[in-house]
């Protein structure tokens, strides 16, 4: 059913009921004003006609003669005009002009005007004693006024609301169709520019122009909105889709050298089950060296894809020192004989992914500790983590060989590790996969004061960061290919 056609059933509805509403509502206000007209009428004449029922009873006290007491009883009658009266004294009643039938019950008393329904009629009765000088002067005077006049007006203000509504019933159902199928007509234009979208088969999307009418406003922008994000969304999925199958084909090429030297070093111990001394422990050195490089590769192949697929609602504020602070105690523990020293003050809170970050300071830790250090002498690495400007800055100094200019072009190519690298080769391409990530800077500089690498890191504070900077890049495909950016890595490129 059209939206026009529903509004005007509504309204088509809802109006009848109003006008029956209001219709009883001055029907009820009428009837107040009748009875109040009433009412003061019946006042008036019982303070006209009180004089000449005293001047009655005091006759019939008296035992007048029967023509005084017509007289009086023809002078209260004319006083009332057309009001009944009824005189009810110690022996007689009295009665004259418009009223109930004497069997009819009465109220005790009706000092306030009252209504009184007897034979099919409606009446307006009101009380009022009467009394004399003389003992014996005394008896109740009432007074009656007929409804009749009053509930003819009031039918005829009821068959008027009636009627009034039955008419209001078509003609406000055609003029709110009318109305409403005029306003509706933006959102007709609306529904037919949206029906041909299909955002499977096409590119076009939703071109709207305001109408100045707010909902449908609010509803084309509400389109828009969601055919941009199942836009975004298509194309993650189509990354995520190739990040699948990158990670199966980059684990199947670099699985299979470990796994086939494994498979030798088995079939050595295999075909030589006596083999003893320092050549079986040769082999299951080369076993487990192998089995841990394996392992390795399928941690950061799975931490590399995570990076591509995360979404921005994991982010939020993360305090880098508590982040730092752990990660170098777990490297500590893991390489008591290396000196892993710094300082990083609490405070510099940055809009992140916590395991991103702490994947960030743990490969450049692993990087320094293991590339960092010179023959015959355990690895020095010295961590700093400071605020500048907008930014906090993350960095880590090493003491080994240093790396060469020509070779930090290098950073971002997957698997590039020296020959005898116990790494996967994939460490620092993990570093900048998140620094990306995180809209930040990273850099290979020489140590100040020596020989050495450092490597600096820098990421945008959550006071500092603008908008942007809270969203994340769409494409991501650090696991199909090696970005292309000038930043570098500590690897040798041998």
């Amino acid at each position: 059913m059209r939206l026009s056609t529903r509004i005007a059933l509504a309204v088509g509805a809802t109006v009848p009921v109003l006008v029956l509403a209001t219709g009883w509502l001055l029907l009820r206000l009428v009837a107040t004003d009748l009875h109040d007209q009433q009412d003061a009428h019946l006042r008036e004449r019982a303070a006209t006609v009180a004089k000449d029922a005293r001047g009655l009873l005091r006759a019939s006290a008296a035992d007048r003669s029967a023509a005084v007491e017509q007289a009086r009883q023809r002078k209260l009658f004319t006083s009332a005009l057309d009001v009944g009266v009824r005189l009810v004294g110690p022996d007689d009643t009295f009665t004259g002009g418009p009223q109930p039938d004497a069997g009819a019950p009465l109220p005790p008393s009706a000092p306030v005007p009252v209504t009184l329904r007897a034979d099919g009629h409606s009446w307006r009765i009101l009380s009022t004693p009467v009394t004399g000088a003389r003992p014996g002067v005394r008896g109740t005077l009432w007074l009656f006024a007929s409804d009749t006049a009053a509930d003819t007006q009031l039918r005829l203000v009821r068959r008027r609301a009636v009627s009034v509504a039955l008419l209001a019933a078509p003609l406000s159902g055609l003029l709110a169709w009318g109305v409403a199928t005029r306003a509706s007509r933006p959102l007709r234009i609306l529904q037919r520019r949206t029906s041909g979208l299909d955002p499977r088969a096409s590119r076009a999307r939703l071109d709207h122009t305001p109408t100045r009418i707010a909902e449908v406003d609010d509803l084309a922008h509400t389109l828009q909105t969601v055919l941009a994000r199942y836009d975004e969304q298509a194309a993650r999925t189509a990354e995520a889709l190739a990040t699948a199958r990158s990670f199966a084909s980059a684990a199947s090429h670099e699985l299979r050298t470990p796994l086939m030297s494994m498979q030798t070093n088995l079939e050595i111990l295999t075909a030589h089950p006596d083999l003893a001394g320092a050549d079986r422990d040769e082999v299951l050195h080369d076993l487990r060296r192998e089995h841990a490089r394996l392992l390795g590769l399928l941690v950061m192949l799975r931490d590399l894809g995570r990076g591509d697929l995360v979404e921005a609602d994991a982010f939020g504020p993360v305090d880098l020192a508590d982040v730092v602070e752990a990660a170098t105690q777990e490297q500590r523990r893991r390489h008591p004989h290396a000196r892993v020293s710094g300082s990083w003050p609490p405070g510099p809170r940055v809009h992140g992914w916590e395991p991103g970050l702490r994947t960030v300071v743990d490969n450049l830790l692993v990087n320094a500790l293991v590339h960092g250090q010179e023959e015959g002498r355990p690895a020095r690495v010295e961590v700093g983590l400071r605020a500048s400007g907008t930014d906090v800055l993350l960095v880590v100094d090493d003491q080994g060989p240093g790396i060469p200019p020509e070779l930090r072009a290098q950073v971002f190519e997957r698997f590039r590790r020296r020959p005898d690298s116990p790494g996967s080769g994939l460490g620092l391409t993990l570093v900048a996969q998140q620094i990306a990530l995180h809209r930040g800077r990273v850099r290979v500089l020489d140590r100040p004061g020596g020989p050495g690498t450092r490597i600096e890191v820098a990421l945008p504070l959550v006071d500092g960061a603008p908008d942007e900077g809270k969203t994340l890049p769409l494409r991501r495909n650090w696991m199909i290919a090696a970005a292309d950016r000038s930043q570098e890595f500590h690897k040798d490129g041998s």
